[in-house]
């Protein structure tokens, strides 16, 4: 009976302890993700919810296009957007391959300050088609549909204000005139060329008509004054042909140049053929974009004046039109009637340049940050 009783009693113990190990254990809590794991989570939805946003300009030859593409750059970023910030340096295969290199990588919205805005319709065309919003920046982009929007300064305005400042230059330092005068343009392959061009001479034609400004060389026509890639070089070359074929025994009074690194060139040209600086023989220069260099020479009076386009301004519009475009919803816009690209009439906004003189260099450049102490030191 003791055999069986102690038989009895193993097997009821074992059936409890298996019975113990058929009962699951209770499931553990989940652990919370780690910390890195959510931060490279919010890492990764930062880089992506603004978009990809491709910035494409002519140089950084020029002061001016440095400025524009940090400060878009900087804006965007804050806002959200990844940024890809390219220079061209002048070359047009070299634009045309760097944004066909943003849209191969996704970019969202382009845009494009243009070596030659003629070039790049068929790779914009395409652009277009898969969905790319492009903006125009400063530059128009021409033959193709596929530009947005165009931002950019009044530029016929700009010719305008670079004429009426060489006017009143010649007024203020050369007496009644009549003015011998010798005319400056852009690029031709830079749709701006035309406007600035088209701007100085609603002011100065009437004045050449009337004989009280007189163009020596006869040089007026916008394709004999046009200067390729607003090379300095190239016109500090042209002005020294020009002197020696005409100014040996007269008088220069003054020249219209529409941009700053033109202007330093002519300038060179003018102190080598003899015209000294301070004196009353010394001719009126215009410029364009109030770059560091050229306030200096317009404090030591050997420039007269520069156009102010705000570059910071003209960078918080263009960055509105990215965030529009990519919400759907439309920019603010100024002009829907000038800018004709020979495709289309392109919305864009306008903003106001300035004419800046030893007079006013202090409180349009300086005091509004556009330029600091030790950028002209």
């Amino acid at each position: 009976m003791k055999k069986v009783f102690m038989c009895v009693l193993a097997l009821v113990m074992g059936l409890a302890m298996f019975a113990c190990a058929a009962t699951p254990a209770p499931a553990a809590e989940p652990a919370a993700p780690a910390a890195t794991e959510a931060a490279a989570t919010e890492a990764a939805e930062a880089t992506t919810v603004g978009g990809y946003i491709g910035i494409s300009m002519p140089t950084q030859s020029s002061e001016r296009w440095i400025k524009d593409g940090n400060t878009m750059k900087e804006i965007l970023e804050a806002k959200g957007y990844t940024v890809d910030l390219q220079y061209a340096e002048d070359d047009i295969p070299t634009q045309k391959a760097q944004i066909e290199n943003m849209i191969t990588k996704g970019a969202n919205v382009l845009i494009i300050a243009a070596v030659d805005g003629s070039t790049l319709s068929a790779t914009l065309d395409q652009a277009g088609k898969d969905g790319v919003k492009i903006i125009s920046y400063d530059r128009l982009l021409v033959d193709t549909e596929a530009v947005s929007y165009y931002a950019t300064f009044d530029n016929r305005g700009v010719g305008r204000l670079q004429a009426q400042s060489l006017v009143d230059g010649l007024k203020a330092l050369k007496g009644e005139g009549p003015y011998n005068v010798e005319l400056f343009a852009g690029s031709p392959d830079d749709t701006n060329s035309f406007y600035f061009y088209s701007g100085a001479m609603d002011v100065l034609q009437p004045l050449i008509d009337a004989g009280t400004i007189v163009v020596v060389s006869g040089q007026t026509a916008q394709a004999d004054i046009g200067t390729l890639r607003w090379d300095g070089a190239v016109a500090q070359a042209r002005m020294d042909a020009l002197l020696v074929a005409n100014y040996t025994s007269v008088q220069l009074d003054g020249v219209l140049s529409p941009y700053d690194g033109l202007s330093r060139g002519i300038i060179s040209a003018l102190t080598s053929f003899g015209y000294e600086p301070g004196t009353e023989n010394w001719p009126v220069v215009t410029g364009q974009d109030a770059e560091a260099a050229s306030i200096k020479l317009i404090i030591a009076g050997q420039q007269y004046s520069t156009i102010l386009k705000d570059t910071r301004d003209l960078a918080k519009v263009a960055a509105g039109m990215v965030d529009a475009v990519l919400a759907g919803t439309e920019p603010e816009i100024n002009d829907t009637t000038t800018y004709d690209n020979n495709v289309k009439i392109v919305p864009s906004y306008l903003l106001i340049p300035y004419t800046v003189t030893v007079d006013n260099y202090q409180e349009l450049v300086m005091d509004s940050g556009y330029l600091t102490p030790d950028d002209i030191k």
